[in-house]
């Protein structure tokens, strides 16, 4: 049985995972520190590149090369994602249907950044099973329309995964909850992500998995929620200390993770503390869980619409489902799961892991296609209306949305000038009345018709949609037999040449020194520790003895020293060193801290305050 393993390339956080053939359950494949998650994070330094948490840590030192959230722009033209390039640190432009990212000296485009992730998890699969790792399944946001999906098929190409199957995220969801829990039933599967927003419809009987519909956003999620929260803070920021900092990358780095923290740990407690060290000052900020709920609350209320047409396209009630699967790290957010009970009139299904179960039925179908389990099928739909141009640019659906696939389809079209011998055929997608509104697919030519009056050639237009969701278009004049055909491959950018240019620089860099990249993780955390040490000094260096600062600093010399050489024990060492020598003093800050700001609170909280942190909208005077 040939080895296909399932991806979850996320927003936020990526996975990979494996059917164990002991067990026939599904598993996540750690890390060496057996750790699951990958973040979605990739950091360009100038000693290489970096990826994962080596990368997250990057974020504060080195925001405008620290690539994070990409998925939002994958397959997207500079049109689709302007407004919300403000909230980016790295500077992105347009590029012949695509965008790219600016980074100092080079550009990258999305699907390259998304590959080096993938690569990370290749990687990570074939030392777990101590062989190569060359086939996957890659899941993707059930509302993904085809250009978006052809970059992440082009971003695996890249990574030199051949992707066997593109699956729908809520649908993978589906499969681990249907191997696991052996039910049937109908049921919605809700998915809030990092980045974005699906909701499906399946039914579930005799191991068949049938899509009934889906709707939902590509353009919200967990992010859009920290964005909220940051957006609260700066305004707060700036009455209490006559400071906008929406300019200023590094700063918006440490409100965004801060954000980010605050929003997990109110998931789990009624209020917290944010305690935040810039340059000029220290930002201290209590949150509630229900001011959390009033910045977020319209965003929440946003994703209901998408569910009530979910339903209605599959002609059914709230009363009609039988369970409720929630996916994706943002369901934990106690109003995400309100609401949803609420709309669906019973308490989700919350036993599954929401970080993993895409993963885990990515899993599974990968398995399915491997040959390893034969009692289940996986009925996918295809998100979006395909049709044809028509007369006065009129779209002529052929295939509506929520269509199980594989499908087909067949309509008869005419000419509408007399002798007209060329007919242009324009193949697109979306749910406009008009073509302009729609996108745009495929155009091609059905050439060398007779010359005959309006209206009385015959064509036949037939669409074939394969179980990838890769569409074929044929036209054939029936008087004639003169006919054309095109397999829709959407364009956005990317040129087969380019890919393929990818792709070989992607096996360059697979080959290089292991070693470098370890040399490169080990002088980065080292830099990590320089800056937090000499912050602390400035900060906090009066509260301990001056002998005690002359052996920090003497410490923070010779970690500069290693820092400076190509021996990474040496500089792990003098890291580890730099790191007990300080203990004291993170210590007494830390005491310091709770005295003066927040007496009688806890010290942990003020330790998950955490600082983990490009230009935000303008700041008030702006406006």
């Amino acid at each position: 049985m040939s080895r296909i393993v399932g991806i979850d390339l996320g927003t936020t956080n990526s996975l990979v995972a494996y059917v164990d053939e002991k067990t026939g359950l599904p598993r996540v494949i750690p890390d060496a520190d057996g750790q699951g998650l990958l973040p979605s994070i990739v950091a360009f330094t100038p000693d290489g590149v970096l990826v994962g948490a080596p990368a997250k840590r990057q974020l504060v030192r080195r925001p405008e090369t620290t690539v994070y959230s990409v998925k939002r722009l994958m397959g997207r033209g500079y049109e689709d994602v302007k407004e919300e390039l403000c909230y980016f640190p790295f500077r992105v432009r347009p590029c012949e249907g695509i965008v790219k990212i600016e980074l100092g000296g080079r550009e990258v485009t999305p699907p390259e950044v998304s590959a080096i992730v993938l690569k990370s998890l290749k990687e990570r699969a074939e030392a777990h099973f101590g062989e190569p790792v060359e086939k996957a399944v890659i899941t993707v946001p059930a509302y993904f329309n085809d250009s978006q999906r052809q970059a992440t098929k082009d971003a695996g190409r890249i990574a030199g995964l051949d992707v066997v199957r593109i699956v729908n995220e809520p649908t993978a969801a589906s499969l681990a909850y249907g191997l696991q829990r052996l039910k049937e039933g109908v049921v919605a599967v809700y998915d809030l992500g990092g980045g974005t927003f699906d909701i499906s419809i399946l039914r579930v009987k005799d191991g068949v998995f049938e899509v009934l519909a889906t709707n939902g956003n590509t353009r919200l999620g967990g992010d859009d929620f920290d964005r909220a929260i940051v957006v609260w803070l700066l305004d707060d920021i700036l009455e209490k200390h006559g400071v906008y900092l929406g300019r200023d990358n590094e700063a918006m780095q440490e409100l965004r993770l801060a954000a980010e923290a605050a929003k997990v740990r109110l998931s789990a407690e009624e209020r917290t503390t944010l305690t935040i060290p810039f340059e000029a000052f220290t930002y201290h900020r209590e949150i509630s869980r229900r001011d959390l709920e009033r910045l977020i609350g319209k965003l929440v209320e946003s994703t209901l619409g998408p569910c009530r047409m979910a339903l209605a396209d599959a002609g059914l009630s709230p009363a009609d489902i039988d369970e409720v699967v929630l996916v994706g790290g943002s369901t934990r957010v106690p109003l995400v799961r309100r609401r949803v009970q609420e709309i669906f009139g019973k308490p989700p299904h919350s036993q599954l892991n929401p970080d993993e179960v895409v993963a885990l039925g990515a899993a599974v179908q990968a398995h399915i296609l491997a040959g390893g389990i034969t009692n289940m099928l996986l009925l996918d739909v295809t998100p979006l209306s395909l049709g044809i141009e028509t007369l006065g640019g009129i779209v002529s659906v052929l295939i509506p949305r929520n269509t199980t696939i594989p499908t087909s389809a067949r309509e008869m079209f005419t000419t509408s000038v007399d002798g007209q011998t060329c007919v242009d055929m324009h193949v697109v997608q979306g749910e406009r009345e008009l073509a302009k509104d729609c996108r745009s697919l495929a155009r091609f030519e059905l050439s060398g018709v007779d010359p005959m009056s309006a209206g009385m050639p015959k064509i036949d237009v037939g669409f074939l949609i394969d179980a990838n969701g890769i569409l074929q278009v044929t036209a054939k004049e029936l008087r004639t037999g003169k006919a054309a055909a095109i397999e829709v491959k959407p364009t956005y950018g990317l040129s087969e040449a380019d890919v393929e240019r990818m792709v070989e620089e992607s096996f360059a860099y697979a080959e290089a020194d292991v070693a470098a990249r370890l040399l490169i993780e080990a002088r980065n955390e080292a830099d990590t520790v320089i800056t937090h040490v000499e912050r602390a000094l400035r900060q906090g260096g009066d509260l301990v003895s001056a002998q005690e600062r002359q052996a920090i600093r003497a410490a923070l010399e010779e970690l500069k020293r290693a820092r400076a050489t190509d021996d990474r024990e040496l500089i792990h060492a003098k890291t580890t060193a730099m790191n007990r020598a300080t203990e004291h003093l993170a210590e007494v800050m830390m005491d310091a801290a709770l005295r003066g700001a927040l007496g009688s609170k806890r010290a942990a909280e003020i330790l998950a305050g955490g600082v983990e942190r490009g230009e935000y909208p303008p700041s008030p005077e702006e406006s």
